[in-house]
């Protein structure tokens, strides 16, 4: 059996007999079968395009502001005390409380990014010179950057086809100086987590789940952010809740979060957390100042209410959409470890080399819909900084060791990540996708797809 139709065999189990016959059934897709389809003109060769216009998603959270967002801000204001520590109903404090609750851990601490997270977490974890932290070869500048500026040695491990880091090559990339690894949920899909808690475990490691792309996303029926030693979420405007900017960080290990707590508060501990640690078990240290404002907290606060909606929409609309288009022939989708957490934030499929898949993205933009490859992450290894170990600094300790003078970025690497971000494109879906637009998507893609992966 190939991987074609291991993969649609995998989905067609996931989704059941119930599945099936609805998909069989359905309308939005059974006017155009995929033998018809082939017969007309695709638009990009001069044809009558699906739809007129382009479909595209937009960022999530600001389409379900509403008057909760804005009573919440009214409340800021008329406080006049924007600051959290000036008085005891720090919104802050109330979206930590009730983000720690929804996702299931004992804390979480509210931060200015999805940056400063980072930051904090290698603070927590006393990540520092000398040590190594693995990470995919396939995320965005933060992470590797965190390792960085806390002085450590960022190794790469390649991905999966899942787009997350791949637990058969973290264990290669082990050292006696490996202190962590970072598990990347990225573009709404989990990281395959058992297999790397399982390692971190018999190399006594850290796991950091870096969920800044998957909020809400569920890995075996726990929140991501819930499973590794400690994790961070970002905030900004791209992902799934926002305020704009802003960040969090996550864990049940009271050590690991008081020295977050103090890295991000120029090395105090302030009331509640004073209470909730038993006064503090720690001396302060050099630190930084990444406390969240009061009008980040309040909109967070506001958004995490809308949180499990976001996520219900984009998971039916994706569903819809491969269910739709599913019995093409040879089509293989993205790799989903967990295909029921997965938040469903893009339809991606293996086009088997970068050329194809160029045409096909061509072929989809001229039918009227948006579509790209994988997004919202850099092949680290390959850009220019990185791969001459561009620091703020000639003399930076993390590559003036043996070490890290030794160590080689650049194509030769990662060059599995390289060949699976070249060869996969899709469609970002939007939780506010109508039926017309879902039918639109499934009926460009039924046109298109053929007649490219054939090619």
């Amino acid at each position: 059996m190939d991987n074609r139709t291991s993969n649609r065999r995998q989905f067609l189990e996931t989704i059941g007999a119930a599945g099936a016959a609805s998909m069989l059934g359905s309308a939005a897709w059974q006017d155009r079968p995929a033998v018809a389809a082939e017969a007309e003109k695709l638009a990009v060769d001069g044809g009558t395009p699906v739809r007129s216009g382009t479909l595209s998603a937009s960022p999530y959270g600001p389409q379900f502001y509403d008057e909760t967002e804005v009573n919440e801000l009214i409340e800021v204001i008329k406080s006049r005390s924007p600051f959290r520590w000036w008085h005891d109903n720090s919104k802050v404090l109330e979206f930590e409380e009730a983000y720690a609750k929804h996702i299931g851990v004992k804390f979480a601490l509210g931060v200015t990014s999805g940056t400063t997270a980072l930051f904090t977490a290698m603070a927590a974890m006393e990540v520092g010179p000398g040590d190594e932290v693995i990470l995919p070869a396939w995320t965005w500048y933060a992470d590797y950057d965190a390792i960085v500026l806390a002085g450590a040695l960022p190794i790469f491990a390649e991905i999966d086809e899942s787009f997350n880091i791949d637990p058969n090559d973290v264990e290669a990339k082990i050292t006696p100086r490996t202190k962590a690894i970072i598990a990347c949920h990225l573009q709404g899909t989990p990281a395959d987590l058992d297999p790397i808690m399982e390692i971190a475990k018999r190399h006594d490691l850290y796991v950091l789940e870096d969920c800044a792309q998957c909020c809400g996303g569920k890995y075996k029926g726990k929140y991501v952010g819930s499973i590794g030693h400690i994790a961070i979420n970002s905030f900004q405007l791209s992902k799934t809740i926002t305020a704009g900017e802003g960040g969090a960080v996550l864990t049940s290990d009271p050590v690991l979060f008081e020295r977050a707590v103090r890295f991000h508060d120029v090395g105090s501990i302030r009331s509640p957390y004073s209470e909730a640690l038993n006064g503090g078990l720690l001396a302060a240290f050099a630190s930084c100042n990444f406390r969240m404002n009061e009008f980040t907290g309040a909109v967070l606060k506001a958004q995490l209410t809308k949180l499990e909606t976001i996520c219900e929409r984009v998971r039916k609309n994706n569903r819809t959409v491969r269910e739709g288009i599913a019995d093409l022939p040879g089509i293989k989708f993205r790799k989903w470890p967990d295909v029921e957490g997965d938040i469903g934030v893009g339809v991606f499929l293996d086009l088997g080399n970068r050329e194809r898949r160029d045409r096909f993205l061509r072929a989809l933009r001229a039918e009227g819909i948006a579509a790209g490859g994988p997004a919202g992450s850099v092949i680290l290894p390959i850009d220019h900084r990185i791969e001459n170990k561009v620091t703020v600094h000639p003399d930076w300790p993390s590559f003036n060791s043996p070490e890290g003078k030794a160590v080689e970025y650049g194509a030769k690497c990662c060059p599995r990540t390289i060949d699976i971000i070249g060869r996969f494109g899709g469609v970002i879906i939007d939780p506010n996708f109508d039926e017309d637009d879902l039918r639109d998507i499934i009926k460009a893609v039924r046109k298109v797809y053929p007649r490219i992966a054939k090619a």
